[in-house]
């Protein structure tokens, strides 16, 4: 049986990823939100053209395969939702997995004064994208205004499949790649659980030339009986690295996680760091702060 077959969407286990330290009325939001789009036929506008770092034109859409297919706009930072580099690795892992099986479709709705070619080469993303000035795609569908469900795994019909952006959430990378492997809709969440202490989950980096990049260190540690290891580490932002140790962590022992920041312009920023691990508290929440002038 093809790898492709329509899946339904099990609202209980699809929702996993999102509810994660969800206050009850979000919980409640996200819930509705899947409910509405699960199995929803996503629409595309009858004249698309997709540029590849806005030099050549490429007849791209194909209607008889599968797709990912995100929708972005430029309000706010726009380094924080393209994360071309995480999409890259994504499609790798997806391509090697299940070579010329999954079609990525990226609509990007720029603002005025958004330059997205330049942001395009300058991140070597060599995928076609669709610059859509008109907004055509988001009109046609009403996409909810939350960026985390902007993304969605399509099945041969475009009917929605998985909800949810894999480049921003390891658990939505996770369902979304069972799912093109045919293992279906469940997120695997066992294995062995610990606890994490950090002295401070907030830091900030005070007031700075915003073209000096600044750095800073969260300590982590293991305050459990069992081993702490890291599955990922996600920034808000591109303007944000993370480095650390991929080595468990014994009990009462600790790791750094080094933090660097460089400012596109002067600004106040603020932004956050998601630490996923076999911590209960996971995802844990870490944040910097301050004045780039």
């Amino acid at each position: 049986m093809s790898w492709f077959k329509k899946y339904r969407i099990v609202p209980c286990l699809c929702i996993l990823p999102f509810l994660m330290s969800c206050k009850e009325s979000n919980r409640r939001y996200i819930i509705a939100l899947l409910h509405e789009w699960e199995g929803k036929e996503i629409s595309f506008p009858t004249n698309v053209a997709f540029t590849i770092q806005g030099r050549d034109s490429a007849d791209f859409f194909k209607r008889n395969k599968c797709k990912v297919v995100t929708y972005i706009d430029s309000v706010g930072c726009t380094s924080c939702k393209l994360r071309l580099t995480a999409w890259k690795e994504f499609i790798h892992i997806v391509d090697s997995l299940r070579p010329d099986s999954v079609q990525f479709l990226f609509f990007f709705h720029p603002h005025k004064g958004i330059n997205i070619h330049q942001i395009l080469r300058m991140d070597g993303f060599i995928y076609p994208i669709c610059i859509d000035e008109r907004d055509s795609f988001n009109k046609l569908n009403k996409f909810p205004p939350d960026l985390n469900f902007q993304t969605f795994l399509l099945d041969k019909s475009n009917k929605v499949m998985a909800i949810g952006n894999p480049v921003h959430n390891p658990k939505v990378r996770d369902l979304y790649i069972n799912i093109i492997q045919g293992k279906g809709e469940t997120i695997e969440d066992e294995g062995i659980k610990t606890a994490i202490s950090i002295k401070t989950t907030n830091l900030s980096l005070g007031v700075f030339d915003w073209q000096q990049e600044q750095k800073a260190e969260f300590i982590l540690e293991n305050a459990g009986d069992q081993p702490l290891v890291i599955d990922n580490v996600i920034a808000s932002c591109g303007c944000v690295t993370t480095s650390y140790s991929k080595e468990p962590v014994r009990s009462n022992g600790s790791v750094s996680l080094s933090v660097k920041y460089k400012a596109e312009r002067p600004e106040h920023f603020d932004k956050t760091i998601k630490v996923y691990c076999n911590a209960k508290s996971s995802p844990i929440l870490l944040k910097i702060t301050g004045d780039a002038r």
